[in-house]
């Protein structure tokens, strides 16, 4: 499975079967938080084995079921902190998704466990992931038009088009898609919309319109 198959069966997964994760997945998956560290600067962290996160009120309200392990995306408190969390995280749940797992991106309904955390006075927790085997695939919410969220046009070039398509793939919060593509010659601006977690999903959208485009045939202004 390659990432753009990735982003195509990738849909949120709420409920997970009680299945263990393997080793050497975690080995995989603490290889990638690793190699995203380094590049961003981030202090990601895998968390597994660990019910009580997922095991109250609010988790129970969003209802999130038998989580036991989830990414933890913390880094140093910055004007960018949510975008990268946003841009590293997705590129962490592509490539779980191509190993196997389900995800599911959690903002507010967990609780923060601190002892099976490290964070220091100069980070932030911004929020996690759920991660595990899931007890279905989950499945594809309405998505706007290219349109609505893009400058596209006829004579779009077609890494714009592919770039745009996708964006609407990236998951948001509440499925709001709140944000705006520009292109202009071979550049592209992405701007966040206003609502919760916008800019956690202005990484995240990035992320797919540059699997989309292709790097090589643009640059972020």
């Amino acid at each position: 499975m390659n990432l753009e198959q990735a982003m195509r069966q990738r849909h949120s997964v709420r409920s997970y079967k009680q299945t263990p994760m393997k080793k050497d997945t975690i080995e995989q998956l603490l290889k990638i938080i690793d190699e995203c560290n380094k590049e961003s600067g981030l202090h990601i962290q895998l968390i597994t084995d660990e019910p009580k996160a997922f095991h109250s009120r609010m988790a129970h309200y969003g209802k999130f079921s038998d989580v036991h392990n989830y990414i933890a995306l913390i880094g140093k408190k910055s004007k960018d902190l949510e975008e990268k969390c946003g841009y590293y995280g997705e590129k962490i749940v592509l490539e779980a998704q191509r190993m196997g797992l389900n995800t599911c991106w959690v903002g507010l309904t967990f609780k923060k466990i601190k002892e099976v955390l490290r964070i220091d006075d100069t980070e932030k927790l911004v929020m996690v992931i759920a991660i595990g085997y899931g007890t279905e695939t989950g499945h594809a919410h309405k998505s706007k038009g290219m349109k609505d969220v893009s400058n596209v046009s006829d004579d779009s070039p077609e890494w714009f088009i592919k770039g745009a398509e996708a964006a609407l793939l990236a998951p948001t919060a509440m499925n709001q898609q709140k944000f705006m593509l520009t292109q202009k010659g071979n550049t592209v601006h992405a701007k966040a919309g206003f609502g919760p977690f916008s800019k956690v999903d202005l990484g995240i959208v990035k992320y797919h319109f540059e699997i989309g485009a292709g790097k090589e045939n643009f640059s972020w202004v």
